[in-house]
């Protein structure tokens, strides 16, 4: 089997969307503009150096989505995806998911379920591989991280699981995997195919000197 794995932002979009959904939620007034868009930053630099402590940001960065409530969200979702993502998606990245076509195709990405889902259709992916929610016994968000997160080595734990699911193991698939940051340097590592697409530079310095595939998608 030929799978064909994606990271997201940065990757298939020329954005961040778990930061986007950020600066959006305090667009429309569910957060104080100063503070979250400082804090929003801090995080952001602390995920490009590698040293992002996920269950603090997840905490942080679900908060305002949490307080609004399931139906508020959706709603509010559903505008972010018309205005801020769908103008986002390029037919450069449209045209490399189908030349996978006959490939599985999955997005594995940290960002949580709830931004992605929609995403990820949007994209014509139905297989995602994203940061799973804890729900309360009302089936909204808790705040927290259900499971093993799909962050930097944790991408690989969560890829394992699909194909232990599948009673499949590496040894069966023939993995491509883009990505653009170090932060995936693991799963990258693990693919037959790795290619470091629209790169941060410490990942294309890494790919030159290995001979990794580069590709400079929105370029």
């Amino acid at each position: 089997m030929k799978l064909a794995l994606f990271d997201l932002d940065h990757t298939l979009l020329p954005i961040d969307s778990d930061y986007s959904w950020g600066v959006y939620t305090t667009d429309i007034g569910w957060t104080d503009n100063d503070h979250f868009r400082r804090r929003n930053d801090e995080f952001y630099a602390h995920y490009q150096a590698g040293t992002l402590d996920i269950h603090d940001y997840v905490r942080f960065s679900t908060e305002a989505t949490r307080l609004r409530g399931p139906q508020v969200a959706a709603q509010a979702h559903a505008d972010f995806m018309a205005t801020r993502v769908v103008p986002q998606i390029t037919p450069q990245a449209l045209d490399l998911i189908r030349c996978h076509q006959g490939d599985q195709v999955i997005i594995v990405t940290a960002t949580n379920e709830f931004i992605t889902r929609p995403i990820a259709t949007a994209l014509g992916v139905s297989e995602l591989i994203a940061l799973e929610l804890e729900r309360d016994t009302l089936g909204w968000i808790t705040g927290e991280i259900k499971g093993t997160p799909s962050f930097r080595e944790g991408k690989v734990t969560r890829v394992n699981h699909w194909l232990a699911e599948r009673h499949l193991a590496w040894d069966d698939v023939e993995v491509t995997f883009y990505s653009d940051s170090i932060n995936d340097l693991a799963l990258l590592e693990k693919a037959t195919h790795p290619v470091a697409t629209n790169p941060d530079p410490r990942l294309r310095t890494l790919a030159t000197e290995r001979g990794w595939r580069i590709l400079d998608l929105f370029s």
